[in-house]
């Protein structure tokens, strides 16, 4: 059996016998001190020793003691039964019986790693139900945040005082729009999605996460000089490339804290510059992250992109991270340059294939001209103030606008006269009736009604899923009016034009 069995004097440990397996595994041990032979770098006596359990005050035995020990010279597992047996000679000695069990801890470890995973999966879906409620209220207040003050701009003489700080409520309404993307997109699993994306603002949200949670003995300092430049890219994956780089400075400066620095610039690569780089001749952004921590030497750097190598202390994490960033960041056309030295900190260069530069902001889109209309259209929430904030809204572009707080109330009036109406705009989620419900049965009474779907989140509603309904547009709130005047001209002319 894969067993050790060995008996050791009490009081010099030297071992008096020694079975098979353990000769196998150990060698020719026996009349050797059993704490010199069995473990590796001790010079005294086990810690764990049980020797002073294994007899009592009068010197009878106590039974037997059962114990696990991971061993320090071939690092497998044992179960071990100690007890107090008499000797050839008269004299109490110590037997240990060490039943190999690694394959159970190996199991054990296992099933407590997978049931981590369920309950992390189950805590995940629990968490995305949430986050989808809370995302669909929060995108449902935003909207007439939005439209009241994008009308309110357009009134105001761009670059004055009013306008400027209408622009800022504009601003920020956009960016809580994005952080309600951002939640939802880390709360359930779903397909990375491939876009043009501007990275600064990313990169800009994400240290500011970072600055909330890092100690005050670190010091962030960024250097973003790529404003307006779009790479093609996951902006959730770009989010966990710099939370990466930037939580492995933070570990590497810790104990002492430092100076975290993040920087963004655009670079030129050459052919020649290519073949060191791995990279294609071409414009890049590169997204540079430094420490003033520990640095690695040469054999650390040549590992660090290896799936489970890490150089942190058990518990803080699998290694997987940078592994994970040079998969996605390779999956983009591009490559990392790390550059470190023991005591110097560490630099960690991500280079990205740059798409374009947009060259309008803010300021530009809000300035377009307004895509106007005088069709009839029929408008569908649940929520009043949602309903009130968009029927304001495409009546400031000429529209003629019928209300209903009601999908019920909307097919029946749709019901009575469904020439009245060019085009419907719809909620998803409302109650008796949902939005593709409602779509349904407005296709039954006229089939070429144009409609467009709005919904601040759904779990069952979907771009796709919406065009195989026959729906025109598929819209997620908070829209913008710019979005939303474009759209409509668009479904419009479209229908016009395929008569």
């Amino acid at each position: 059996m894969d067993a050790l069995v060995y008996v050791a004097d009490f009081e010099t440990h030297e071992l008096l016998f020694v079975n098979r397996y353990g000769r196998e595994i150990w060698g020719e041990i026996a009349g050797q001190i059993c704490w010199q032979a069995l473990q590796t770098g001790q010079t005294e006596p086990c810690a764990f020793c049980t020797n002073d359990r294994l007899l009592d005050k009068a010197g009878r035995p106590t039974g037997v003691h059962v114990w696990e020990f991971q061993n320090t010279l071939n690092n497998q597992w044992y179960e071990c039964r100690d007890q107090a047996i008499e000797w050839t000679d008269g004299r109490y000695v110590r037997m240990e019986v060490a039943t190999n069990i690694t394959a159970r801890k190996r199991a054990d470890q296992e099933k407590a790693e997978l049931e981590t995973q369920i309950r992390t999966t189950q805590k995940m879906e629990a968490i995305g139900t949430l986050a989808g409620g809370i995302a669909h209220d929060f995108n449902n207040i935003l909207v007439p945040i939005i439209a009241y003050t994008d009308m309110v701009m357009a009134t105001e003489v761009p670059g004055s005082a009013n306008w400027q700080n209408l622009q800022e409520v504009y601003k920020a309404a956009n960016r809580a729009k994005e952080l309600v993307k951002q939640i939802l997109t880390f709360s359930r699993e779903r397909e990375h999605e491939i876009c043009p994306v501007q990275i600064v603002p990313v990169v800009k949200e994400s240290l500011k996460l970072l600055k909330a949670s890092l100690p005050s003995t670190i010091e962030i300092t960024q250097r973003l000089e790529a404003e307006g430049i779009t790479i093609l890219a996951d902006p959730t994956q770009i989010h966990q490339i710099v939370m990466n780089l930037c939580t492995n400075a933070y570990h590497a400066m810790r104990d002492k804290g430092g100076v975290m620095e993040v920087t963004l610039s655009q670079v030129a690569i050459g052919s020649r510059d290519s073949l060191d780089r791995r990279l294609l001749p071409g414009s890049y952004l590169v997204l540079t992250v430094s420490d003033t921590g520990l640095g690695m030497d040469q054999a650390t750097m040549e590992r660090i992109f290896d799936p489970y190598f890490t150089t942190r202390k058990h518990g803080e994490g699998t290694g997987l991270g940078l592994a994970v960033v040079l998969g996605i960041v390779k999956k983009y056309g591009g490559d990392i340059r790390v550059y470190s030295e023991p005591g110097q900190g560490a630099s960690f260069q991500v280079y990205f294939p740059v798409l374009g530069k947009v060259e309008e902001g803010l300021s530009s889109i809000l300035s377009t001209a307004p895509v106007t209309g005088d069709e009839r259209l029929l408008l569908v929430d649940d929520e009043p103030q949602i309903v009130d904030s968009m029927q304001k809204m495409l009546e400031f572009h000429g529209y003629h606008v019928t209300t209903k707080t009601s999908s019920v109330e909307a097919l029946e009036v749709f019901r009575l006269s469904p020439e009245s109406f060019d085009l419907v705009i719809t909620d998803q989620t409302m109650p008796y009736m949902t939005g593709d419900q409602l779509v349904l049965e407005l296709k039954k009474i006229r089939p070429d009604i144009p409609v467009v779907l709005c919904t601040g989140f759904s779990l069952v509603m979907d771009e796709a899923k919406a065009k195989a309904l026959g729906i025109d547009a598929f819209l997620l709130k908070p829209v913008l009016r710019k979005e939303m005047s474009e759209t409509i001209r668009r479904v419009l002319d479209t229908g016009k034009n395929g008569q």
